[in-house]
């Protein structure tokens, strides 16, 4: 093993998640017997009790916690992410509706003590036209990838005077973050293209051309940056995006997967959403992939979409996927 630097190194990483598992699981066997304990004692005592209520809930998360990470087998599942969000057709409804989602993951990232930094490109009357999280975190992929597909949304229009309901998609994609070592990209194969960042107006109004679009030209894949005010940053962005994309789209091709994937990310309307999301004529929020649903959607407009993850991870892992 040892004459083979890269085979040992994640020989090595596997031998140690498994062990911060196996970790995990005896603390929570050492925590179930103290409960078990603590119930005896506390029997005829409420305040006792409603502490250990509290006790067991934080059990139950950690518990939760290790299901998920039990498994996130992939090489890719302990990386740092960049996930993507693209409105459907249907101009100022889906822009909202697609700023609604940006903010929903937002809130998870915080949740989940994940860093995320935003690259937006606004709309034009509101909402926005696109939008890409860097995100960084232990599992950040192997969590956010559950969230890869169309997410719809059925709702009283708050653009329609005659508050009608209407129905918006927005598309959703999640790859795996990408070092340099792992995808080899030539300057000579890239475009680069810079322009004035769009915004606000007013005195927000960038007066440089600091925001930066890439072309890569072999594959076509085009991404831009423009939330950072130095075109140094903008660029780097740019390139973290372009690097993931470019070996997606790679690993799609020799997975005889490409055209399908391609197919999916073209069609952002009815029939191929992964969840719905109602807000009239009731509250329901639902993945269609798992049959999960609950109808506290402004939790999970709020950033709570842990259960929604979990459910699927759980499924997929059922299959043997």
């Amino acid at each position: 093993m040892w004459k083979d630097p890269e085979r040992a190194r994640n020989i090595l990483k596997e031998l140690s998640r498994k062990e911060d598992i196996l970790r995990n699981i005896e603390q929570i066997e050492k925590e179930v017997k103290d409960i078990k304990e603590f119930i005896k004692i506390a029997e005829e005592d409420a305040d006792i009790l409603k502490d250990l209520e509290k006790e067991i809930q934080k059990l139950e998360q950690k518990i939760e916690e290790i299901e998920i990470k039990s498994v996130l087998g992939s090489p890719d599942d302990e990386k740092n992410c960049i996930l993507t969000i693209h409105p459907g057709a249907g101009g100022t409804e889906s822009h909202d509706w697609a700023e609604m989602l940006l903010r929903m993951y937002l809130r998870f990232c915080e949740i989940k003590g994940f860093r995320a930094n935003v690259d937006v490109q606004p709309g034009e009357e509101a909402g926005i036209k696109s939008a890409t999280l860097f995100v960084e975190g232990d599992y950040a992929y192997g969590i956010l990838k559950a969230e890869t597909g169309v997410h719809r949304l059925v709702r009283i229009s708050p653009f329609d005077a005659s508050k009608r309901r209407h129905t918006s998609f927005a598309a959703v994609f999640v790859y795996p973050e990408r070092e340099e070592v792992e995808v080899s990209i030539r300057p000579d194969e890239l475009k680069m293209e810079t322009f004035r960042a769009s915004g606000p107006g007013g005195q927000h109004v960038q007066k440089a051309s600091t925001a930066i679009r890439i072309t890569h030209i072999p594959t076509g894949i085009t991404v831009s940056c423009q939330s950072e005010r130095s075109l140094h940053q903008n660029r780097e962005n740019a390139m973290r995006l372009l690097r993931a994309r470019v070996y997606e789209y790679y690993k799609k091709i020799e997975d005889k997967k490409f055209e399908k994937f391609e197919k999916q990310k073209s069609e952002i309307a009815w029939g191929n959403q992964i969840r719905s999301y109602i807000l009239h004529p009731y509250k329901l929020v639902k993945d269609h992939r798992t049959d999960y649903e609950t109808s506290n959607v402004d939790a999970v407009l709020d950033g709570n979409i842990e259960p929604f993850i979990r459910s699927f991870l759980l499924k997929k892992d059922s299959k043997g996927e």
